[in-house]
């Protein structure tokens, strides 16, 4: 069986460099991105999970997310934002089944929750 694969979106370098190592550690392979225009992109490749920023430059983590579900429909799909109201908002925006995580978040946490999304 293969590793199961995320595709990060994150535009703080160092928690992108601590959910990825926490990832990593975890046992997925894990593909990193800065900012969403780079996290589109990288969907010509396969995923299980997406996991990204809300708020980022240019394309957010709500279109990073449409834009996934499209092409990839049984991709699941989980946010992270340090900003409440636009974690209430995300939910009227966001692909079905789209978890909302809030910042601080434990590395433990998001590695559970990742690991509850994938045996669903």
């Amino acid at each position: 069986m293969t590793a199961t694969r995320i595709l990060l979106a994150e535009d703080d370098d160092s928690l992108r460099g601590f959910l990825s190592r926490a990832l990593e550690r975890a046992g997925y392979e894990v593909v990193a991105c800065p900012d969403g225009e780079t996290a589109v992109e990288a969907l010509d490749q396969v995923f299980d999970v997406l996991l990204t920023d809300i708020v980022m430059p240019g394309i957010d983590g709500i279109e990073v997310a449409r834009i996934a579900a499209t092409r990839q429909p049984q991709l699941r799909i989980m946010f992270i934002t340090g900003f409440a109201a636009v974690a209430l908002s995300a939910g009227d925006r966001a692909p079905a089944g789209a978890k909302v995580l809030q910042k601080p978040v434990h590395l433990r946490e998001i590695v559970a929750e990742v690991e509850r999304m994938i045996a669903a």
